[in-house]
């Protein structure tokens, strides 16, 4: 019970306090609610923490308000913070597969179109590379879509790592689908690193522990890591806060001028003692960030999840945020995906697409909590995104032209800061988009994936959209799916759907 109202007092505060970061951060706070949806399966939470549950099954999100249409009249630009996190598909995934209605604030739909990769324009002589493409709007047949996709250079660090990871052991990690299957992917991870890179591992729960400070990769030195990460066990409260700070005290104790500088946390984001308020870990993270130490989030668990908090955590400490529902996601992030995930090449982006009069208005699909102001986006010094080697991010808006349009539609500008090189440098691509760009196979994927979001969060701007519509597209594009078995995972996720009552 004192749990129970230490998670209450939490969410409250965070209602009220948990603001947007510099970067367009989350905005709102509380409870996923969908009226009549299934509770989803707790059967991986640990045995009598079912008191500890909220009755809408135990996850906390921040309320998503849908941006509508923007007339250009009156607003030409659009501004908004780019990252690649890809949270929202996986909890989308783990709930569907369940059989449950998704939480409709779950639903970010950026990060699931930015689960996948693309075959986007890749960069030459810069860190990012930009190309546009426009097709008819699949879901209001009036309207257009109009894709801007960047692409990240690829980069070898040569240089020294120095990760601290962070992992939650308190009561509620306990079982294979939370501390369990944290431990497989640190081992996955663990196998990429180098015998240079350094590795540290601090534990929390009702206190903090250093389990290693600053053991290296070589042969011997990963049986040993791995040898402590096998006898990690789960029991107590959640003191994650503490566990931030120590955590980062132990990366700037081993800081590597140049090298790759990274607290990795692991945890379903129930912080419950000592620094747990909202406003406390805001701050906190935000200063940290300013020490050229990133952060990546990994997410665990089905039920005590505050993905508000993690969510939280990676927009505000210069991070990524992606989520672990089973061991093939574990694979994912930490094996296919791990210079990406490890590596920031983008520091800082933003992204400003400015329409002309060719357009009569626009709605940025997404994006939602991730909106920054004009003076933000023309700021160097503003704490935006960041992007990691060799990915793709994708923003779609829906846009409805003007009587007799022709010509240009919109210049498109991003701006970063080129962390591959010994200093950081700022930079910019831009492109522009014309009423005769193509559109291409990805935005087809794209606005499949796009368009069951819109579904899933039972969206005000979701027009004539329906899933059989989004399976039909899917099975004209067989060829393309065929040899990327996330993009048929995918189709696979929209037929189970399909099946539910829920969206029948």
């Amino acid at each position: 019970m004192k749990k129970l109202l230490s998670i209450i007092a939490v969410l409250c505060a965070s209602c009220l306090i948990f603001g947007a970061c510099s970067a367009g951060g989350p905005m709102g706070g509380g409870f996923g609610n969908n009226s009549g949806a299934m509770r989803p399966d707790f059967s991986d939470a640990p045995t009598g923490d079912a008191d500890d549950w909220d009755e809408d099954g135990g996850f906390q999100y921040d309320s998503v308000k849908e941006v509508g249409f923007i007339e250009v009249s009156k607003a030409a630009s659009s501004y908004f913070s780019l990252d690649r996190n890809t949270a929202t598909y996986s909890h989308v995934r783990s709930m569907l597969e369940s059989g449950y209605k998704v939480y409709e604030d779950s639903v970010r739909i950026e990060e699931m179109i930015n689960y996948f990769d693309y075959d986007f324009t890749a960069p030459t002589d810069k860190a990012v590379a930009v190309s546009t493409a426009l097709a008819d709007c699949p879901w209001n047949d009036e309207n257009k879509i109009m894709a801007v996709g960047l692409k990240t250079t690829e980069v070898k660090n040569e240089n020294n790592a120095n990760y601290v990871f962070l992992i939650d052991v308190s009561g509620s990690m306990s079982g294979d689908k939370r501390l369990g299957l944290a431990k497989k992917g640190f081992n996955m991870l663990l196998d990429g690193l180098g015998d240079r890179d350094v590795v540290s591992i601090v534990t929390y729960a009702s206190g903090v522990k250093t389990v290693l400070d600053g053991g290296e990769c070589t042969e011997d030195g990963k049986a040993q890591i791995r040898d402590k990460i096998s006898k990690l066990v789960a029991s107590g409260a959640t003191s994650g806060g503490d566990g931030l700070e120590r955590a980062y005290n132990i990366a700037q104790k081993h800081f590597i001028t140049g090298g790759n500088n990274r607290v990795i946390i692991i945890s379903d984001g129930d912080f419950n003692v000592g620094m747990s308020s909202p406003t406390r870990l805001k701050e906190f993270i935000q200063e940290k960030a300013k020490s050229g130490i990133y952060l990546s989030v990994i997410g665990v668990g089905m039920g005590n999840m505050r993905d508000d908090i993690l969510e939280t955590l990676a927009t505000c400490g210069n991070g990524n945020y992606a989520y672990l529902d089973n061991e093939n996601e574990a694979r994912k992030v930490f094996i296919d995906e791990l210079s990406g995930n490890l590596f920031t090449v983008a520091k800082d982006a933003k992204a400003g697409v400015t329409f002309t009069d060719a357009v009569y208005k626009y709605r940025l699909i997404g994006y939602d909590t991730k909106r920054i102001s004009e003076d933000d986006f023309n700021n160097d010094n503003a704490d935006t995104g960041e992007i990691g080697s060799n990915l793709c991010v994708t923003a779609l808006y829906e846009i409805v032209l003007a009587d007799g349009a022709e010509g240009k539609l919109a210049d498109v500008e991003i701006k970063y800061k080129d962390v591959t090189g010994e200093e950081e440098v700022n930079e910019s691509v831009t492109c522009a988009v014309n009423i005769d760009t193509t559109s291409t196979d990805d935005l087809s994927f794209i606005s499949c994936v796009a368009e069951f979001g819109l579904i899933l969060r039972n969206s005000a701007y979701k027009g004539n959209a329906s899933l059989s519509s989004v399976l039909a597209r899917l099975n004209d594009l067989s060829e393309y799916i065929e040899g990327d078995t996330y993009k048929q995972e995918f189709v696979t996720l929209v037929g189970k759907a399909s099946e539910l009552e829920y969206y029948n």
